[in-house]
């Protein structure tokens, strides 16, 4: 299946990017900032509560409550940057319930055409079929982006899944978010927040698939024919990779890495039925820092930060009857990080980047089409597995 339009792929990658004003690199003002006005201040925002982790290197970072949405604490929040493949939450929020698990694509050279240099691969390969459960796989355990445009190409087109991320990100009032790609690779502009991605993984794990797929440790990939190849997570608080033990009640989500971005990570781990959400953007140093910092954040959440008042909250999708976000009162913004990138924020009273979308193929069904066959994607999981499991 190829895309409806005459355009290259490339072409409309390109094109999607130009429609879009590009997003600034410093976070939203006080004076719009969605979840609270403390959270758009500059500093570490926690109330109280006092025995934060010592020597945070992150540029942005924020520890939040699951279930009530409450954010504990927080350090510019709504800032700006390059989020590397965390941005594959949000892809999944907008394609995971498209297509059932069991259906079968094989793939072709058109739909890896486009797959940046450099990327993270699963190792998908024209010619082999895959199921759309093993697809996701390769999505969430081995941040794929070859999987990634695969599904796309599936969902109709590069910028027709921009559209609708775009779109759905509006939904979940992820504000700060500016979608180029959809596999998170660093592009011009790219960009989103703790915040944003916070929300992207909050309204994820209420999906039972998205919860499973960030949850697991290993799979089989097809290699082609009858063989296969084991995947490991990339995630190394699940899996206790590179010197890292296992993090207590880990039960995901997704994490990232470019040259330009550096790691990211958002983190989510249950204890004592308390599952608390972390997000750590850009830390100084690589490797394992940015999961460090993340431990670190969730150790103080279950601990002293336990009866923390709350400095913010995670707004509801507005799908879901979550009331648009009243301005607060207006104040000084949160300056950016040094060396920060991205363009100038467009100007407030230019044309709207949701007016821009609204003849995007897909954008109105992302809004309306909340409510997926959810029970069928459950049923139709264990026969992907039992099917993989015949085939490996």
């Amino acid at each position: 299946m190829r895309d409806s339009s005459r355009l290259t792929r490339r072409a409309a990658l390109g094109l999607t990017a130009a429609a879009l004003p590009v997003a600034a690199a410093t976070p939203a003002s006080a004076a719009t900032a969605i979840g609270g006005e403390r959270l758009a201040r500059d500093g570490i925002q926690a109330g109280s509560a006092t025995g934060l982790p010592k020597k945070l290197t992150a540029r942005s970072w924020i520890v939040a409550d699951h279930e009530t949405g409450e954010v504990l604490a927080s350090y510019r929040a709504h800032q700006r940057l390059a989020p590397a493949s965390t941005l594959k939450m949000l892809f999944a929020d907008t394609v995971l319930g498209k297509f059932e698990l069991t259906r079968t694509h094989r793939a072709t050279d058109a739909d890896l055409a486009d797959v940046p240099s450099g990327s993270s691969m699963v190792g998908v390969k024209p010619g082999i079929l895959y199921t759309v459960h093993q697809l996701w796989q390769g999505v969430f355990l081995r941040s794929g982006n070859d999987a990634v445009h695969v599904l796309a190409h599936m969902n109709g087109g590069i910028a027709k899944t921009v559209a609708e991320m775009q779109a759905k990100a509006k939904d979940l009032q992820a504000l700060d978010t500016h979608v180029v790609s959809p596999d998170g690779f660093d592009h011009p502009g790219q960009l989103s927040s703790a915040y944003d991605l916070t929300l992207f993984a909050r309204h994820g794990l209420h999906d039972d698939d998205f919860s499973a797929y960030c949850s697991t440790r290993t799979a089989n990939f097809p290699a082609g024919g009858k063989k296969t190849f084991q995947i490991q997570n990339t995630d190394r608080l699940l899996t206790g990779a590179y010197g890292l033990g296992t993090y207590k009640g880990i039960i995901g989500v997704k994490n990232g890495y470019t040259s330009h971005a550096g790691n990211t990570f958002t983190g989510a781990a249950t204890r004592d039925g308390r599952t608390l959400l972390v997000t750590v953007m850009h830390p100084a140093n690589g490797g394992n820092e940015v999961y460090k910092e993340t431990a670190a954040l969730l150790d103080w959440g279950f601990g002293k930060g336990s009866s923390a008042p709350a400095v913010g909250k995670l707004v509801d999708p507005l799908s879901e009857g979550g009331a648009t976000a009243s301005p607060t009162p207006s104040g000084k913004g949160v300056k950016g990080a040094p060396g920060a990138t991205g363009a100038a924020a467009s100007s407030s009273d230019g044309p709207s980047p949701w007016r821009l979308l609204e003849g995007a193929a897909g954008t109105v069904a992302v809004l309306a089409g909340g409510a997926f066959a959810l029970r069928r994607r459950r049923a139709a999981v264990a026969a992907a597995k039992s099917e993989e499991n015949q085939g490996s």
